[in-house]
């Protein structure tokens, strides 16, 4: 099967265009989890790996996943900016807290862990992992958050960084990491679903606020 070569002005802008489309940051929690609710997320494309999971998405969206975070995502948090100084210090990638919405799709967000400079490639991204598991190879739903990330900030390259922990303590003195490549095949198919989510989503709030006969 051809591989799908998607056209520069279907869902890209040059790189040089992303800061102009800064929605809200994380540092104003109100604002930042509002806009998210307007929108597919890198995190709900996630947990987009096929037609079937898109209705487990549109009901969280609707209704809310109800998950509020525990120990895990907990250590997460803390451990995240003490990571990012060493992605900043070893790569020149700098933490980011911003939301962006992707070229002529506002509803198509992402806010990468870093952005940084660039390379011959263009823009340099960065995610962040904490793990309790060893990894034989990268979960293949962080490589859809990468890919949906590359997409809404026109990026070509993503530093995926993660740290083993045993019981909340880092095995290693540093992370590990590798670079993820875009994928324009994965990110076609993403797209698709995640437009397939807000249909449905919108379908939904239409039907909710009709009154009842």
């Amino acid at each position: 099967m051809p591989s799908f070569q998607p056209m520069l002005s279907l869902w890209e802008e040059p790189e040089k265009g992303y800061r102009d489309r800064l929605v809200a940051r994380s540092s104003d929690r109100v604002a930042w989890l509002k806009a998210r609710s307007r929108g597919i997320t890198a995190t709900d494309a996630a947990r987009l790996s096929s037609p079937a999971s898109v209705t487990a998405v549109v009901l969280d969206k609707v209704h809310g996943s109800g998950f509020g975070g525990n120990v895990y995502t907990d250590h997460g948090r803390a451990r995240e900016p003490e990571i990012a100084r060493w992605v900043h210090g070893n790569f020149g990638i700098a933490p980011s807290d911003g939301l962006f919405h992707a070229h002529g799709q506002r509803t198509h967000l992402a806010t990468p862990d870093g952005v940084g400079g660039t390379d011959e490639a263009g823009i340099l991204l960065a995610e962040i992992k904490t793990t309790k598991s060893a990894w034989a190879s990268i979960p293949r739903s962080y490589l859809r958050q990468v890919w949906w990330q590359q997409y809404v900030l026109g990026a070509e390259r993503t530093l995926l960084v993660w740290e083993q922990h045993l019981d909340f303590v880092p095995v290693d003195t540093v992370p590990e990491c590798r670079w993820i490549e875009r994928d324009e095949n994965e990110i076609y198919r993403l797209i698709r679903l995640a437009d397939r989510v807000l249909e449905q989503v919108q379908a939904m709030r239409v039907a909710f606020r009709e009154p009842t006969r």
